[in-house]
């Protein structure tokens, strides 16, 4: 099903005074821009001219498809907390706006978000544009406005596929740079050309290091290698109870390059910014970690070769706290688990939450510590110390007992993202899962070393995001986000 996000803003030069706003509505899984509407509506206060940009933004939407889902995103705590019902409507001049606002689209169909300024730049734009020409005595033209150029990528919420958007602008940064022309000029020889949806040109990128293939890429521009090599791992585990490396020793020596046969790499540009595909949307994976169970506060290993446990009574508030914020952002369209029980509740609470469905993917587990599940840290080096250096500095050594090597799980990791990528092209999947397969995935996708994962830290029932483009590039668009938990 079709979704949209709207953007709107408004704003008054005296509060009351001269006011209009701006609102912009988007592609929920391409980022595009559909349509942009702004007006400049005489003396009226901020609030009033919020609504009023709130109100023309969920109309727009309406015109484009009634069917659709819409997600609004605004800068106005006061007018998100008054249409989510939180705040009651005091002030005569704002419940009929709301009214208004409410009617639009049937309940239910509508969810609403609260962002800084700086991530409704474009709304804002348009509704300066709209009181500029109130000023001069003219009305707002879509053919002339600069509203959606010249902005910085948006950094939108978990799972937003806002490329898109950053795609276009880019695009339209080179057109302009590459022609002589106004933008009048181009405005007469190509009409409203400006609107057109173009994939940005940008530099080639480089395949980086990983184990099974090409979709586990960094998107900034690298010279582009022959091959890939598959890539060594030392992800989770060291700090036990969570698998979290980053609160473990470092290893005293940098583990030795460890590499596997060279695979074919997926073909890439020259070098550049000529002549780019149109990549289309990404396949955006949500990473989230499990909530936490009785083994995590102790730091005890806890893998897929342990107990098993459930979550916690934190662990459940947490999976509901994570469920509440990405059933706010309505950017979920499958949810995919780790047959791991603590993650399989996690899913279970944001599913239900999301209405949707659970899929398994067993290639989400967490690593087998063999020997160690259940351990300290402490305890293992006390037990084990040769073993636990060995594994610290090599990402082939196994926990003691016939544990799972970093190296074999990057390989299960990896070939399970290759699947989920191919599978979910150009889709928003929350994965639920591990400290493991989470920092393998995002180590992967920057091309870091595999000792980098020691310095990263993940918490329980965090966030973090990938998205997968069709060349093969990987892009990290957040990490390790607990917003929510607070």
């Amino acid at each position: 099903m079709r979704e949209f996000i709207v953007e709107a803003d408004g704003g008054s030069r005296g509060n009351p005074g001269p006011a209009g706003y701006g609102s912009v509505v988007r592609d929920a899984a391409t980022g595009e821009t559909l349509a942009e509407r702004a007006e400049y509506i005489g003396v009226a206060t901020n609030n009033v001219a919020e609504y009023r940009g709130l109100i023309a933004g969920l109309r727009a939407a309406r015109e484009l498809d009634p069917d659709a889902p819409v997600h609004v995103r605004m800068d106005s705590k006061l007018v998100i907390e008054q249409m989510s019902g939180r705040w009651k409507i005091k002030h005569p001049d704002m419940k009929p706006l709301a009214a208004e606002a409410a009617s639009v689209h049937p309940p239910g169909r509508v969810t609403y978000e609260w962002i800084p300024r700086e991530q409704n730049k474009h709304a804002d734009r348009l509704a300066n544009e709209a009181m500029d020409a109130g000023k001069r005595g003219e009305r707002w033209q879509p053919s002339a406005s600069r509203a959606g150029l010249d902005l910085p990528a948006p950094s939108g919420p978990p799972g937003d596929a806002t490329a898109g958007a950053a795609r276009a602008r880019a695009a339209l940064a080179e057109s302009r740079a590459a022609r002589p022309e106004t933008r009048d000029e181009a405005v007469r020889q190509h009409g409203t050309g400006v609107r057109q949806p173009q994939d940005a040109a940008r530099p080639s990128a480089a395949p980086a290091p990983h184990p099974a293939g090409a979709s586990g890429q960094p998107h900034p521009a690298e010279k582009p290698r022959a091959d890939v090599r598959a890539a060594r791992t030392v992800a989770a585990g060291s700090a036990p109870a969570s698998g979290n490396p980053a609160s473990a020793p470092s290893p005293a020596v940098s583990a030795p390059a460890v590499s596997a046969p060279a695979v074919s790499a997926p073909a890439v540009s020259a070098p550049g910014w000529s002549s780019a595909p149109d990549l289309g949307a990404p396949a955006t994976l949500v990473l989230l970690r499990h909530g936490e169970t009785p083994l995590t506060p102790q730091k005890r290993f806890s893998g897929s070769g342990g107990t098993d446990p459930s979550l916690s009574d934190i662990g459940l508030e947490q999976a509901e706290r994570v469920a509440a914020a990405l059933a706010r952002r309505g950017t979920i369209q499958h949810v995919v688990t780790s047959p791991l029980a603590r993650a399989r509740q996690t899913a279970g609470i944001v599913a239900a939450r999301l209405g949707l469905e659970v899929t398994v993917e067993d290639g989400l587990r967490e690593t087998d510590f063999g020997a160690w599940e259940g351990l300290t840290f402490g305890e293992v080096r006390e037990r084990h110390p040769d073993d636990l250096n060995a594994w610290l500095a090599s990402p082939e050594a196994a926990p003691t007992g016939g544990g799972e090597s970093f190296a074999e799980t990057a390989v299960r990791i990896a070939a399970a993202r290759d699947k989920l990528v191919a599978a979910y092209a150009g889709r928003t999947v929350l994965l639920v899962t591990h400290v493991t397969p989470i920092k393998t995935l995002v180590r992967l996708a920057l091309g870091a070393p595999p000792e980098s994962l020691f310095r990263m830290e993940l918490s329980a029932a965090s966030l973090s995001v990938v998205a997968y483009y069709a060349d093969g590039n990987a892009s990290v668009r957040l990490f390790n986000d607990t917003s929510h938990l607070r």
